[in-house]
This record gives structure tokens, C-alpha cells and sequence, in this order.
């Protein structure tokens, strides 16, 4: 239906031609084109709508995998995966190190059994899975193929996206493993297997929504988002690789906060600042090296435990932004994320959140709705004049890596945060619910929670994959992997020979731990 509800046809595109009056010296270019300003598609959502993903994972495999199941069902068109604090540490379920936290954020990785389990009777050549996880990135790329494979798959049909941005775990988030430099050669490394191995596959998500959890302005994300993209660049080149063999796989991954107009100038001058920063400083000549494309999740640290419900309404505000702002794909979250883990009922009401903005508004209609916009375009020149001020000051460090070393981007996001906080502490910025039209007696509630008895599980698991496993072929599996470490060879070739021979989460990532070593963060700046 290409018309108004009042029966007046809808433009795919509007700009200068389509509308009188319109002042020439705005040079906004057409969707699909550098500087990709409008659109990285020509068609944007007129062809058909982003990607609806729903960020689940808790508890067991088996859990996790109903709840996926529950979520396909529901209309979900990509899985996305949320891993156990454990596993993203890499850890064992019965390390001492994950005491207490055995499925509690995520699901419990510790082997290709797990990991099998997981995506039981989900067909991987259909379904596009994007994994959260940064540090043991490499490990579960490859449980995946493995699980894909035993499916009878080749990696050429397997699609999906990996995060792997370990830079921004050392400015915001924290579960990191190894020194920077090393986590970049393994970041290498993936970007070079995966190119051979799995060529549908994105073998970065390159996250700026951490760091705007952790309290950094929209253009403090976007500033370090791109900062972080520009080192992984340079590594990949400095390895060998051409920059057109690589760059068209690189994804981003923002956070939508409610501030809708400055979420979608944000959005607009990320695309653009992008393309110009590849074509530029690094010669891509490939289009799809220049492009941006990224998945975004509402905010998190927006939502309430007070009064949750209004988080439906935070949650349909943020989409909106990022809808509005062209992205990929969307996780929208749950009104009962700030309580506990979702329910089913709560992860429902999410994904159809997406599904009305996109069946039953008109944002859909049309290729970037804000184009031209008087303070759009002044706030999407406002915050890639501020992004790229800071983009100038990391590079003065000597570029991402030795910013984090030195501890600015930690810095300058902890300073930021601080001032919302005391904006919220006085009043100063309204959060509904909150600090402004509270209730009395809060309505009451019953969380979603993990079993306990989840830890003692896993154990179990593990102790009898140990014991049925060929452990000798195991231990000369790792060695090899650590051989490897230790000189230039591309370090995933063995490491899925280990994991195909049963050998754990936690033995591989010790195995480099022992090669390695594990970063040590640096005092305050």
C-alpha cells in the first residue's frame, strides 16, 4: 500500500525535485550513495523492513534454545545471542572463577555440546545469528561452524555477525582476557579465516553501545565507535590483508536512546563520517567498504524498575530513533529488563513493538523521513563536528589503542556519566517514574529467575565430557594451538581442531592465557 491513509501517493524518495520552494544549497545526496547520509540502501525499508532480532540467552542451552524457538514462533527473523558472564570471560561452568554466575546473564557455553544443544532443530542455512561475545570470539565462531557443519552446512551458507570488538571491553564494558595487541592479532585472525571459511559472515560488530551504557554522550559513542573501527582497520592492513577484502564485512552496533532527534542526527553522521574515513585515510574502493551498517538495541540503562510498564513507551521512542536513523536490524528490550531476566510474555511484547512500527506505520514508507530537516541536518553537522573533535584527540595519543592505555576514553565517559547522575539525583533531568510522577506503592511483580541449581548442572556436563573424551588428543591439540600463539600462523585453525576434539571453553582461552597472558588495566588518567 504506496499512499496515505487519505489516499495521497507516498514518494520512495523525497528531496529537492519532489518538493517547491526546497533551497538548492542543501546537498544531501540519494540514498545508496556516498556519503550514504540517507541511507546505505537506495531502498532502504520501502523494499523490505530491518532485520527484527531479540537479544535472549539464559540459563542452560536447553532453555535457551526453547526460548529461541519461542521467539522464531513469535516472528523473529534473527537470533541473537546473549552469553553467561563465564563464558565471556572464558571460563568453565565449574571454575572457580564462575561461582554464582552460572547462567545468569546470558547462556552457559563450556562445549560443542553446548553448543549443539543450543541450536537444536534451528535450521542455520535459514536463520541469521549475531553472538555477543568479544575476548572468546574465535571459540564460538567456530562452535558455530561446527554446529553448522553437523547440520550439514558448508560455512558459505552460514550468515550472522560476531561482535569481537575488544577494544571497547577495555573502555566501558570489562571482559576482556589477553593485552591488546594480542587481542587484535585474534581479531586478525578471525577477519582472515572467516573470509576464506565463512564469507556471508561479519566478523566485527564494532560497538559503541556499551560505552553509552557505561555513560558516554551520543557523540562520545560515535566518536570512539570510529576511533575503535579506524585501529581494527589498520591492524587488518598491517597484517597483509587489502582493505577491500575485509572492510565489507565490518557491522557497527549503536545504542537508541529517547533523545530521538540527536539518536537519528547520530545515526546519519555515523554513515557519513564512516564513508569518508574508508575512502579517505585507507583508499577503499569496493562501495561496501564504505558503507556503515549496523544493528542497534534500545537503551538499557534508560529503563526502570519503577513503575516498568512506561518502559513499553521508552522502548517504542528509542525503536522509533532508530528506525527513523536507517538502521539494519533492531533488538528492541523488554519493559522488565531493569527487574530481571525477561519473561516470555515481556520478550513478546518487544518484538512486537518492531512489528508495529513496521506494518502498521508509515515510517516505512519512505527512505530517511527527516531528510532536510532543519534541526536534524543542524544536529547531524553538530555531532560529527563534536565526534570528530575526539576522534583528533585520540589520534594525538598515537590512535585507539594507546588512548585506552593511557585511559581517556574511560576518562572522559566515567566524567559524563557522573553528570547524568547528578542531573537525575536533582531533578535536573526528568525520568518519568523516578524522580517525577512516582507512585506511593509500587504495583507488584514477579521476576523471571535463574535456577541455582544451574551451576551444579554444567559441572555435571562437563565432568562427563571429560571422562568420555580422548583426552591425550586433546592436550596435543591445545599444544599445537599454543605452538601457533607463540609465532604468526593464523591461530584459528587449530583452535577448532581442539574444540571439534572436545576440548573446552576454558582450556582453549587458558591455553592462550598461558602464551599470552591476561591485560592488566592501567591506573586513572
Amino acid at each position: 500500500m504506496n499512499h496515505t491513509e487519505s489516499g495521497m501517493p507516498f514518494e520512495p524518495v523525497y528531496g529537492p525535485e519532489s518538493l517547491d520552494g526546497w533551497d538548492p544549497r542543501q546537498r544531501l545526496g540519494h540514498p545508496g550513495q556516498f556519503p550514504y547520509t540517507r541511507g546505505v540502501y537506495e531502498s532502504m525499508y520501502t523494499g523490505r523492513p530491518w532485520t527484527m532480532r531479540q537479544y535472549a540467552g539464559f540459563g542452560t542451552a536447553k532453555e535457551s534454545n526453547e526460548r529461541y524457538h519461542q521467539l522464531t514462533k513469535a516472528g523473529t527473523s534473527g537470533l541473537s545471542v546473549a552469553f553467561d558472564l563465564p563464558t565471556q570471560m572464558g571460563y568453565d561452568s565449574d571454575s572457580p572463577m564462575a561461582h554464582g554466575e552460572v547462567g545468569k546473564v546470558g547462556v552457559a557455553i563450556d562445549s560443542i555440546e553446548d553448543m549443539r544443544l543450543l541450536f537444536d532443530k534451528i535450521p542455520l542455512d535459514k536463520v541469521s545469528t549475531s553472538m555477543t561475545i568479544n575476548a572468546p570470539a574465535a571459540l564460538l565462531v567456530l562452535l558455530y561452524q561446527l554446529v553448522g557443519e553437523g547440520q550439514g552446512f558448508t560455512g558459505e551458507r552460514l550468515t550472522g555477525t560476531v561482535q569481537n570488538d575488544v577494544l571497547k571491553e577495555y573502555i566501558a564494558r570489562g571482559t576482556y582476557i589477553y593485552p591488546p595487541q594480542q587481542s587484535l592479532r585474534l581479531i586478525t585472525d578471525i577477519f582472515t579465516y572467516c573470509r576464506k571459511e565463512l564469507p556471508r559472515w561479519n566478523t566485527i560488530s564494532i560497538s559503541g553501545y556499551h560505552m553509552a551504557e557505561a555513560g558516554a554522550t551520543p557523540a562520545q559513542e560515535l566518536a570512539f565507535t570510529l576511533s575503535n573501527g579506524v585501529e581494527y582497520v589498520r591492524a587488518a592492513i598491517e597484517s597483509g590483508q587489502d582493505v577491500d577484502d575485509f572492510a565489507p564485512r565490518l557491522a557497527f552496533f549503536f545504542v537508541s536512546r529517547t533523545s530521538l532527534l540527536e539518536e537519528v542526527a547520530k545515526f546519519r553522521a555515523a554513515r557519513r563520517m564512516w564513508a569518508q574515513i574508508m575512502r579517505d585515510e585507507f583508499g577503499a574502493k569496493n562501495p561496501r567498504s564504505l558503507m556503515l551498517r549496523f544493528h542497534t538495541q534500545t537503551a538499557g540503562v534508560q529503563l526502570t524498575a519503577q513503575q516498568p510498564e512506561v518502559n513499553l513507551v521508552r522502548v517504542t521512542v528509542q525503536a522509533l530513533a532508530a528506525v527513523l536513523g536507517g538502521t539494519q536490524s533492531l533488538h528492541t528490550n523488554s519493559y522488565d529488563e531493569a527487574i530481571a531476566l525477561p519473561t516470555e510474555k515481556a520478550a513478546r511484547l518487544a518484538l512486537r513493538t518492531q512489528q508495529v512500527l513496521a506494518y502498521e506505520s508509515d515510517v516505512t514508507k519512505t527512505v530517511d523521513p527527516f531528510a532536510g530537516s532543519y534541526a536534524v541536518e543542524s544536529l547531524t553537522d553538530d555531532v560529527e563536528r563534536a565526534a570528530r573533535d575526539l576522534m583528533t584527540k585520540v589520534e594525538d595519543f598515537g590512535g585507539a589503542v594507546a588512548a585506552i592505555e593511557r585511559g581517556f576514553q574511560k576518562n572522559e565517559i566515567e566524567k559524563s556519566a557522573y553528570r547524568t547522575a547528578q542531573e537525575i539525583d536533582s531533578a535536573e533531568r526528568t525520568v518519568v517514574g523516578l524522580n517525577r510522577f512516582t507512585l506511593d506503592v509500587e504495583d507488584p511483580y514477579e521476576p523471571q529467575r535463574v535456577d541455582p541449581a544451574i551451576e551444579a548442572q554444567q559441572a555435571q556436563r562437563l565432568a562427563r565430557l571429560r571422562a568420555t573424551r580422548d583426552t591425550g588428543d586433546v592436550e596435543r591439540r591445545l599444544d599445537a594451538m599454543r605452538e601457533v600463539a607463540r609465532g604468526t600462523g593464523n591461530v584459528l585453525v587449530p583452535m577448532k581442531a581442539a574444540l571439534a576434539a572436545h576440548a573446552t571453553v576454558g582450556e582453549v582461552c587458558d591455553a592462550l592465557r598461558d602464551v599470552w597472558g591476561v591485560y592488566q588495566p592501567p591506573d586513572a588518567f
